[in-house]
């Protein structure tokens, strides 16, 4: 879907496989992100010196009784795996969200060491020459690839399990970052998957039925004559499917998520006004895509408001 995404200011790579290599066709994986490199906690080795680690206990009060997600009770979904039929646009055909995915919830398959305890931890280093070169940088890149870090958080799954991600952000907003995607965690605020996009994902058939969390991917923003801030590493679109980007003429990004057009209808992992993703964001001075008149850009978050 990546390669279409210059058709919007602010597409989402959907989420496939964790393969960093091209799926076969019959498995036509969807977009987004994949990872290496271990997070590290307490429990664990010491990081690496040029590594920062961030680490913080859950919020909630140990007596308390933990919130989990429910069981994931649905049927099996293979994500990634059914091309869409192409509009003339270059879009994938624009279908109704299949009742499986209506409420969506997922089971995250992890890439990284899940870890140790419930803390929160958090890691900020220099780009891996593996990471790099798996991903979407390449020499024309607006941003070169010292500017950019490589992150590893913690997060909560729809599972209800405890599970490290992995995301390329532009080295001025690290630590924003890392703020943010704290505050989630203490509230167990749901991600599906949360990988860095691997360079043949550009080309990847569009699916329509990602949700995969991210934020550096090297692309324009259409019809603008410049660079998408995903470009820069300074934006970051969370839970797409469940926060889609959504045109007037009816355009629905990704492809199947029209259910999620009505925020009325509230479900794990839903950007709400006044809920703890905005306000976290909001704390860091970033602005959400979901303010905006149209398009409605609901997964997306940006350091310069773009």
């Amino acid at each position: 879907m990546l390669r279409r995404v210059a058709l919007v200011a602010s597409m989402v790579v959907l989420a496939g496989s964790c393969s960093l290599q091209p799926p076969p066709s019959s498995d036509a994986v969807a977009l987004l992100e994949t990872g290496p490199r271990t997070v590290t906690s307490e429990a664990d080795a010491a990081p690496p010196a040029d590594v920062e680690t961030t680490q913080r206990p859950p919020s909630r009060d140990s007596s308390e009784p933990v919130e989990t997600q429910p069981p994931v009770e649905q049927t099996y979904w293979r994500v990634g795996a059914s091309p869409l039929p192409l509009r003339p646009d270059g879009l994938g055909e624009i279908q109704p969200t299949p009742q499986e995915l209506v409420d969506r919830r997922l089971p995250t398959t992890s890439t990284l060491p899940a870890p140790a305890a419930d803390d929160y931890v958090a890691t900020s280093a220099v780009v891996p020459a593996d990471v790099l070169e798996r991903s979407t940088w390449h020499p024309g890149c607006p941003v070169g690839s010292e500017e950019l870090r490589y992150l590893t958080l913690s997060f909560w799954g729809f599972d209800g399990g405890h599970h490290t991600g992995e995301m390329l952000v532009h080295a001025d907003v690290a630590d924003a970052v890392i703020e943010v995607f704290g505050a989630l965690h203490a509230e167990r605020f749901p991600i599906e998957e949360m990988r860095v996009t691997a360079a043949w994902e550009l080309d990847t058939a569009p699916t329509g039925d990602g949700n995969n969390t991210s934020a550096f991917v090297c692309r324009s923003a259409v019809g603008m004559g410049r660079w998408s801030d995903h470009a820069s590493g300074l934006a970051v679109d969370i839970n797409p499917f469940v926060n889609p980007y959504v045109r007037s003429d009816g355009v629905v990004i990704p492809e199947l998520a029209s259910a999620y057009t009505d925020r009325e209808h509230r479900r794990d992992g839903m950007i709400l006004e006044g809920g703890i993703v905005t306000d976290a964001f909001d704390a860091v001075g970033w602005t959400w895509g979901g303010r905006w008149a149209s398009p409605l850009d609901l997964m997306h978050f940006s350091a310069t408001g773009g």
